[in-house]
């Protein structure tokens, strides 16, 4: 099994940044690709960034592109997401994620391709 522990959120203004954190603990070593959702209210859960562990390629959607970027520190066990240039529809509660087996670039964003889920992290962003 694998527990997942989000940090980092808080609130900001926008044009702000502010970095998440996610750090897994138990069966890491069967986890394949993790990535970051987020859930504004009263919207659907999004994926907003993944990364493949084993080849380091990343993916984005279009709505942070250019502004978020999603990193892992291999020897901590933890991933993170860079969010620079915040916008007040950045606030959400973000979600870290992971999951094994194959990894397909294309469904990097379907929710039903990871296994693991942590509790989530409030980021709000004050225009």
């Amino acid at each position: 099994h694998v527990q997942l522990v989000e940090s980092g959120g808080g609130s900001v203004q926008a044009g702000g940044s502010l970095r998440l954190s996610c750090a897994a603990s138990g069966k890491t070593y069967s986890i394949d690709y993790m990535a970051w959702f987020r859930q504004a209210p009263g919207r659907e859960r999004e994926g907003i960034a993944a990364v493949y562990i084993g080849g380091g390629k990343t993916y984005y959607a279009d709505s942070v592109k250019g502004r978020f970027t999603i990193s892992q520190d291999n020897a901590v066990n933890t991933v993170y997401l860079q969010m620079n240039s915040l916008k007040a529809e950045d606030t959400a509660v973000y979600y870290c994620a992971a999951g094994n087996g194959k990894f397909y670039g294309g469904n990097w964003s379907w929710q039903d391709r990871y296994n693991y889920w942590g509790q989530g992290t409030q980021v709000t962003v004050s225009s």
